[in-house]
């Protein structure tokens, strides 16, 4: 079954498309073929205009007109990958996180946790003619989860060993890791966010410190590094989760860092959170955040594993999002759960997402 996946991640970068081939009936690790990936850059005003509402005072007139426009601009991006749109069966979607809350908080007299994600997939579906899966996280939320992360349905495939433990670690604006022990089961696995990846430092020292020369010729704030630190959340259980709503603009404003610094936080958080396991054999990276070389030299330098990345496994840096959509999709459209539980919390397993039927009258993108 071909399927393409779409993100855009907490960066806000851009789009990343993943185009997949999954052998029905096959266990899934020996089955995924990636057939095409791309990225489609988000013009400037767009991207402002989804920080603008990320976790932001906003109308509700523009996340409704923003919804329907990334949904025109996601069918648009798949075309990029260059594969016939015929050849296509299905389509998952994450969209655009603007707000997610996985931790319940006082709300009009109930405690609820929510999330957010836009880019409408009945657009999807209708320029592409292909039935579309969307909206993951909430179903997760519903039984109790943190509807975050979900990427460790992926990773366990991909990357569980049966005579040692790894760790795989995802960099985007948020950096999250999947804990998988040796020749572990399922319900093994433990995934949570470490803390910020990409957000600060692309928030400090804008458009990207992509190589991290900036941050190498800086200097660290260590008092301040040390105060951030001392935030509960890092030393908390998981699982948990985190995101623009706890490391946005306002946290800039408040803490008033410097790009050495935030890079500095963003190692060292993650190193705080792999340091839990110290079995660990391999730090599998990926996520934009591998492309930073001294971010890179600094996760190493503290941390006792072999750092490497999915790249070495035959999964792109960049991509391995997109295919988890793709993934998570597949096992909608065969009514099977695609979180892990012992990941994000939930009660349960879930069939996530919900389906907006393709038509043969879509226009194509």
């Amino acid at each position: 079954m071909r399927i393409a996946g779409l993100i855009s991640g907490t960066s806000v970068d851009g789009i990343d498309v993943a185009v997949v081939d999954i052998a029905e009936g096959v266990h899934l690790g020996k089955s995924l073929d990636v057939v095409a990936t791309a990225t489609v850059p988000y013009a400037p005003e767009i991207r402002a205009a989804i920080l603008s509402v990320s976790n932001a005072a906003t109308h509700t007139a523009t996340i409704a007109r923003l919804n329907f426009l990334l949904g025109e601009l996601f069918a648009e991006a798949l075309a990029s990958a260059g594969v016939p749109l015929d050849t296509i069966e299905l389509i998952g979607s994450h969209g655009q996180t603007i707000f997610h809350e996985g931790e319940p908080v006082e709300f009009l007299g109930r405690k609820i946790a929510s999330t957010m994600q836009i880019g409408e997939a009945a657009v999807i579906a209708e320029r592409t003619g292909i039935e579309t899966i969307a909206d993951f996280r909430p179903s997760d939320i519903a039984a109790g989860g943190t509807g975050a992360p979900l990427v460790p349905f992926l990773d366990y495939q991909l990357f569980r060993h049966p005579e040692h433990a790894r760790i795989a670690l995802n960099i985007g604006g948020i950096a999250n890791i999947t804990v998988i022990p040796a020749d572990a089961k399922p319900d093994a696995v433990v995934a949570f966010d470490t803390g910020p990846g990409n957000m600060l430092m692309d928030a400090v020292a804008p458009p990207f410190d992509r190589d991290g020369e900036r941050a190498r010729e800086g200097h660290v704030n260590a008092a301040l590094l040390e105060r951030l630190l001392s935030d509960p959340y890092y030393h908390r259980a998981p699982p948990k989760a985190c995101g623009r709503e706890q490391y946005g603009d306002e946290f800039v404003r408040r803490t008033s860092l410097d790009i050495a610094t935030a890079t500095e936080l963003t190692a060292r958080t993650i190193a705080l959170a792999i340091g839990r396991y110290p079995d660990t054999r391999e730090v599998i990276a990926s996520g934009g955040g591998t492309h930073n070389g001294y971010l890179m030299e600094r996760i190493s330098a503290l941390v006792p594993a072999r750092v490497t990345t999915s790249a070495e496994f035959g999964i792109g840096v960049d991509s391995k999002e997109a295919i988890l959509f793709a993934v998570l999709a597949y096992e909608t459209f065969h009514r099977r759960a695609g979180n892990l539980p012992s990941a994000t919390g939930a009660r349960k397993p879930m069939i996530l997402g919900k389906v907006s039927r393709g038509t043969s009258s879509g226009s194509g993108a």
